[in-house]
C-alpha cells in the first residue's frame, strides 16, 4: 500500500513539473487584462466532476484498507 502512494506521488511530481515546464509563458503585460474573466467563464464541471470522483476514491479506499480480518465474538454474564 505504501509503494502504491509513492509511486502515485512520485508520478504526481514529476507530471507536474513537466507540465509547468511546457507552460511558462513570459511575464504579464502591463495594463492587460490577466486572464482572470477567461478562467471564472470557462466550463469547469468535467474537472470538478473528476476532483470529486477523486475524493471520493480516496476515501474509499481508506475505508476499506483497516487491514482487520478476524472476526472475534465476546460474551459476557455469567455461565451456570
Amino acid at each position: 500500500m505504501r509503494t502504491i502512494g509513492a509511486v502515485i506521488l512520485a508520478s504526481s511530481l514529476i507530471a507536474s513539473g513537466a507540465i509547468a515546464a511546457t507552460n511558462a509563458a513570459g511575464p504579464l503585460a502591463p495594463g492587460k487584462s490577466a486572464g482572470v474573466k477567461q478562467a471564472q467563464a470557462a466550463n469547469n464541471t468535467l474537472l470538478i466532476v473528476l476532483g470529486v470522483g477523486v475524493v471520493a476514491g480516496g476515501i474509499a479506499l481508506v475505508a476499506s484498507g483497516n487491514g482487520n480480518g478476524s472476526v472475534t465474538n465476546t460474551t459476557t454474564g455469567t455461565h451456570p
